[in-house]
C-alpha cells in the first residue's frame, strides 16, 4: 500500500512524530453516533477514522401534507406503507419510545434510500396492525371507547433495508417486505402487484382509490421518483408525501482534511462532500451513491458489496491496498 502523506496532526487531532508510520485518515461522512460501528472497524484495521456529518434532516416547512397522511394512515386508508430511510420513519412516526438510533441513509444496520444489495425479496404472509402511536395523544392511553379513539387498522410495512427495518421495529412494527437489493428500485421490484384490476396511474386520495390499492410513500425532499414509478407500474395508487428535508451540515475547520478516503452513504452526502471539500477519493455504500459521487467529480475507489459496516470497512481496506 502506498504510504499516504499527512500533516503531523491530522483531522483526528492526533499528533505523531515525523518518523512515525502514518495511518491512512478516513472521513466517515455521517454523524458520530451513527458511524460508531464503522469507525470501530476501521480503527481495528489500522486506519485513523473520524466521523462528521455533512447533511442532516430538517422538518418540512409546512407539515399539513404530512399530517394529513398520518390521519389517513390512522384511518386505515392504506394497504401498505413503503419506507426508504430511517429519517422517514422518524419523520412519520416520531422518535422511538426507547430512543434507539438505528442508522441513516444507506448502510445496513445503518440503511435507507441508497441501501444497496441485489435482487428481490419476499412478502410475509400476515398483515401488520398499525399501533395508536401514530395518533396525536396516543401515549395517554385513552380507553377503547373514548371519544375520537380510532381502532388499529391493518397495514403492511415495507422497508428498503435492515436499518429501516430496525427503526420500524423500535416502534413495535413488524416489517412484511425487505428487498435484498436495498434501493428504491429494488424495493419496487420486490413489491407485489396490486390486487385485482390495476389502479389508474394518477390515482390519489382525491380519486377515491380503494384502500387495497393504495400505498403511502413518505420521502425526503431530494428523493428520486424511482419507487413511485415502480409501484404505479405494478398497479398501485401511490401517495407520495414529503416527510423531511435534507440540509447541509457544515464541517468544522478541524474536520476539513486532508483525507486518504471519504466514505459516503448517500448521494446527498457525496454532493455535500464535493461542495465543502472539493473532489475526493471516496468509497460508496452502493451503486446509487457511487453514481452520485462520480457525477460531482469524486474518484470512486470502491463500492461496498453489501450495505453493512463490515462491507464498508472491507471496501475501504481494498481501496487503500490497491492505491
Amino acid at each position: 500500500m502506498t504510504e499516504p502523506v499527512h500533516p503531523a496532526a491530522g483531522p483526528s487531532g492526533t499528533a505523531e512524530p515525523d518518523d512515525a508510520v502514518r495511518r491512512p485518515v478516513v472521513l466517515v461522512a455521517r454523524a458520530p453516533e451513527r458511524a460508531a460501528g464503522l469507525v470501530a472497524l476501521l480503527r481495528e484495521r489500522g486506519f485513523d477514522p473520524v466521523a462528521a456529518p455533512v447533511i442532516e434532516r430538517a422538518p418540512v416547512e409546512d407539515p399539513a401534507e404530512l399530517d394529513a397522511a398520518r390521519e389517513r394512515l390512522a384511518d386505515g386508508a392504506y394497504a401498505w406503507v413503503a419506507i426508504t430511510s430511517v429519517n422517514a420513519v422518524d419523520a412519520l412516526l416520531g422518535p422511538a419510545a426507547d430512543g434507539a438510533v438505528a442508522g441513516d441513509a444507506d448502510t445496513g444496520p445503518t440503511a435507507g434510500p441508497g441501501e444497496d444489495t441485489t435482487s428481490s425479496g419476499s412478502v410475509a404472509g400476515s398483515g401488520q396492525r398499525l399501533p395508536s402511536a401514530t395518533d396525536p395523544g396516543a401515549h395517554d392511553s385513552p380507553p377503547d371507547d373514548a371519544p375520537g379513539t380510532r381502532p388499529a387498522r391493518q397495514v403492511r410495512w415495507a422497508a428498503v433495508g435492515p436499518a429501516t427495518q430496525q427503526a420500524l421495529a423500535a416502534h413495535g412494527l413488524a416489517v412484511d417486505l425487505v428487498p435484498t437489493n436495498a434501493t428504491g428500485a429494488g424495493l419496487a421490484e420486490a413489491f407485489p402487484g396490486a390486487p385485482g384490476d390495476p389502479s389508474p396511474a394518477d390515482a390519489s386520495p382525491a380519486t377515491g382509490a380503494a384502500r387495497e390499492h393504495r400505498v403511502l410513500v413518505p420521502l425526503g425532499d431530494l428523493a428520486s421518483d424511482t419507487l413511485r414509478a415502480g409501484l404505479v407500474a405494478k398497479g398501485w395508487a401511490v401517495d407520495v408525501v414529503t416527510a423531511y428535508r435534507t440540509v447541509a451540515h457544515e464541517l468544522p475547520p478541524e474536520r476539513r482534511g486532508p483525507y486518504d478516503v471519504v466514505v459516503v452513504a448517500s448521494g446527498s452526502a457525496a454532493r455535500q462532500v464535493a461542495t465543502q471539500l472539493g473532489p475526493q477519493r471516496v468509497v460508496a455504500i452502493g451503486e446509487p451513491s457511487a453514481r452520485a459521487a462520480s457525477a460531482v467529480g469524486h474518484t470512486v475507489l470502491a463500492v461496498a458489496d453489501a450495505p453493512t459496516d463490515a462491507a464498508l470497512a472491507g471496501a475501504v481496506t481494498e481501496a487503500l491496498v490497491r492505491t
